[in-house]
């Protein structure tokens, strides 16, 4: 079993920044990516980027690319979403999940940070 904690979202004016962080603990050996999702209010849940946990390969989705960042912090098991340049459509709940292999799917999901973005 794997858990992850998220934390960090709050309110932000547009053009603002915020980090999020996903904690895990337990097996965290078992990982194979960890990845950020978001869902905003009677949408599904999109994929924002992602991290290979042994490697600092990133990949994200193009409505964030050159405005999010994922770092990973090893020795403290926990990964960052650095996020600048915020825009109102970006006010969601936002997940980390973590896979376990490449053909597996994200089975562990943290219980999700607000994140609201005033214009």
């Amino acid at each position: 079993q794997v858990q992850l904690l998220e934390s960090g979202g709050g309110m932000v004016q547009t053009g603002g920044s915020l980090r999020l962080s996903c904690a895990a603990s337990g097996r965290t050996f078992s990982m194979y990516r960890l990845g950020w999702f978001l869902q905003a209010p009677g949408k599904e849940r999109e994929f924002v980027g992602s991290i290979i946990w042994r490697s600092t390969n990133t990949n994200y989705a193009n409505s964030v690319k050159d405005r999010f960042t994922i770092a990973r912090d090893n020795t403290q098991n926990t990964v960052y979403l650095q996020m600048n340049s915020l825009k109102p459509e970006d006010t969601a709940v936002y997940y980390c999940a973590a896979q376990g292999s490449i053909v597996q799917q994200y089975a562990y999901w943290g219980q999700g940070t607000q994140v609201t973005v005033s214009s």
